[in-house]
């Protein structure tokens, strides 16, 4: 298991262009990373390209700027790997159906799958009209669109720990109407 000080000697040996601590790095850190921008994304293809220029921008000194001791290191590099996966969504105009909300693209999906994801959609949609119309709306920047609770929070005019509140109790109402 590689612990906490194990990533910070990583990244500083990264710092110093150790490609053994590159690789090293990378293969403990790349999952997690990939799955942040997943998440965000929704996009295989993006998401691997963005995960490439995460590690690209580390190799060509972002490493350099991790304060040791200041912050956790992978909650750094989760950082970085989000804020990316934010801005290629703000680049990026997806495709969107009328609500405005980007329809999930699996290419690998056939007809059966699709169908599925649909019916999906609409359970989702259905659970989402049941929150108070700007919880629904907050909900959808936060998790759909990759907006931050700070952006969000200044949104809808309310103090951040209020759209944490917000957020938190919408996710725990939209899990009881999913599990009906």
């Amino acid at each position: 298991m590689t612990t906490r000080q194990d990533i910070e000697d990583m990244i500083n040996r990264v710092a110093l262009n150790d490609r053994a601590a590159f690789e090293a790095l990378y293969s403990a850190t790349s999952a997690k990373l990939f799955g942040i921008i997943l998440r965000v994304l929704k996009d295989r293809a993006a998401s691997e390209d963005v995960l490439q220029d995460v590690y690209l921008r580390l190799w060509q000194g972002g490493a350099q700027t991790f304060a040791t001791g200041r912050a956790s290191p992978i909650s750094w590099l989760a950082t970085i790997a989000r804020n990316r996966a934010i801005d290629r969504l703000r680049r990026v105009k997806p495709e969107s159906n009328l609500d405005g909300v980007a329809e999930p693209r699996d290419p690998a999906l056939g007809p059966e799958g699709l169908a599925v994801a649909a019916s999906e959609r609409a359970m989702i949609d259905a659970c989402l009209d049941e929150l108070q119309p700007d919880r629904a709306t907050a909900v959808r920047g936060a998790y759909l669109d990759g907006d931050t609770y700070a952006d969000l929070a200044a949104r809808f005019d309310v103090p951040l720990n209020t759209m944490r509140t917000w957020l938190r109790r919408s996710l725990m109402s939209l899990k009881d109407c999913l599990s009906r």
